[in-house]
């Protein structure tokens, strides 16, 4: 023991005269060595969880609301969530990430990364970097604002659930454009900006349950409203048309949302772990939760369900992702379940809204659960990382007054969207064009041809 702590002593002794050396002999290259510099590993894990917040998108739900609609509207669906995800990527680089996460004041950043200046200097071949949550860790920008564009881009297409099968293409992209300029980007850096109004408040939202799912759910709950219900509801069968395409669809979800909730830790270190384990077993637990229900209620189970379930699951878990133990996690989950199954068929007849595949009943409502009981089970007396200073009831009251202020916000920024779209394509197609599908008369395709 004598030994080795004299060669411990030694080997510190040496290390300490070499630094020293090297500082006095080469000072510029000393101060180089301290500026961070993104890690080999952080930067594969997030370039990965990048990539599986796209594979979410395009084919995750694209094929789960495909699957949900009529046969004669499933590429109408697919055009829409792959074009919309690819224009919002396209504005995002453009303007939104500069709006939404740069410098600005409490509603919205600045532009000094408008066309994402300042992130590549390609005379020097130098790239930008960005802080993340470890003080002295930090990422490529560039990796950053990719990684923000993929959420973006899902926040958009999923509001497109709640008016399938009736909306104008044409109508569906203005209204993108126009609510993603007004309501997601200044959300986005409320919550998650620098001097961010909701962020300044001590608002918790790991991944998106305000910035993306409540945000998601009213918009779509006002497009419903506004364009009104589907022809023949209530007097013909509007069956799922592919509930295997739905499955899949789930599952591409289930899979990529890992990316969504794991990578918003920012690195591959033990925040990532809790997310990532969390993450599997909320969602579980939905899916089992809402399959018991159905049971009970229905004396089945469905296939449709335990999919939907799911999705509860992990939309609830997202703004907790890494802002809870693992058993507050399955809590959330199993409640989600109920609560969800509830929010697609009582309250969704009580609203008496057409949302098509129940975008409000499931995002909305899930989001709302999840960022309240992310104030449940943050503080360390309930099992999450908050530090015993953190109390259930002063977090519970800031997760509200985010909730309250995202739908605000949202709703109204929906009605001025779908307005402006009403009055420069009009919102609806013609009923003869509704009946014939949305596939031939707005894409002149089909997807089946027998």
């Amino acid at each position: 023991m004598t030994t080795m702590t004299s060669l411990t002593r030694r080997w510190t002794a040496a290390m300490l005269g070499v630094a020293a050396l090297s500082a006095a002999l080469a000072p510029g290259l000393a101060l180089a060595q301290d500026a961070p510099v993104p890690d080999k590993g952080d930067t594969a894990w997030m370039l990965v969880s990048t990539l599986l917040v796209v594979l979410m998108t395009v084919p995750g739900l694209a094929l789960f609301y495909g699957g949900l609609v009529r046969a004669k509207n499933i590429l109408s669906v697919l055009m829409q969530v792959m074009v919309g995800f690819s224009l919002i990527v396209v504005l995002w680089c453009i303007y939104g990430y500069s709006l939404a996460l740069t410098e600005g004041n409490a509603f919205i950043g600045g532009l000094d990364r408008l066309f994402l200046s300042g992130t590549f200097d390609p005379a020097t071949g130098s790239f930008a970097t960005a802080a993340t949550f470890t003080d002295g860790v930090v990422l490529t920008e560039l990796l950053f604002v990719a990684f923000q564009a993929t959420f973006a881009g899902i926040t958009c297409c999923l509001i497109i659930g709640a008016f399938a099968e009736r909306m104008r293409f044409s109508a569906v992209l203005i209204f993108m454009v126009i609510w993603f300029t007004i309501c997601y980007i200044p959300i986005a850096h409320m919550v998650w900006g620098p001097g961010g109004l909701l962020l300044e408040e001590g608002a918790l939202d790991f991944a998106g349950g305000t910035v993306v799912h409540i945000n998601a759910g009213v918009a779509g709950l006002v497009g419903a409203y506004m364009v009104g219900k589907r022809v023949g509801l209530g007097r013909e069968p509007m069956p799922p048309h592919n509930l295997a395409l739905t499955m899949v669809g789930a599952s591409l979800l289930w899979v990529g949302w890992f990316g969504f909730n794991a990578g918003s830790a920012l690195e591959a270190n033990d925040s990532a772990v809790l997310a990532f384990l969390n993450t599997l077993l909320a969602t579980a637990g939905a899916v089992v939760a809402w399959s018991a229900a159905e049971w009970i209620l229905k004396k089945h189970a469905s296939m449709l369900g335990a999919a939907s379930g799911a999705i509860a699951g992990l939309v609830a878990i997202t703004p907790a992702a890494g802002n809870v133990g693992p058993m507050g996690a399955l809590i959330i989950g199993l409640v989600a379940g109920v609560v969800c199954l509830w929010g697609v068929t009582g309250l969704k007849r009580l609203l008496k809204a057409d949302d098509s595949l129940d975008v409000f009943g499931i995002h909305g409502v899930g989001g709302i659960v999840g960022a309240l009981l992310t104030g449940v089970f943050y503080p360390a007396s309930m099992g999450g990382p908050g530090g015993v200073d953190a109390t259930v009831g002063g977090q519970v009251l800031i997760q509200a007054g985010s909730v309250v202020l995202t739908i605000v916000w949202s709703a109204v920024a929906a009605f001025i969207a779908f307005k402006i779209a009403d009055l420069v394509v009009g919102l609806r197609v013609p009923e003869e064009s509704e009946r014939e599908g949305l596939d031939t008369t707005e894409h002149n395709e089909r997807a089946y041809t027998s």
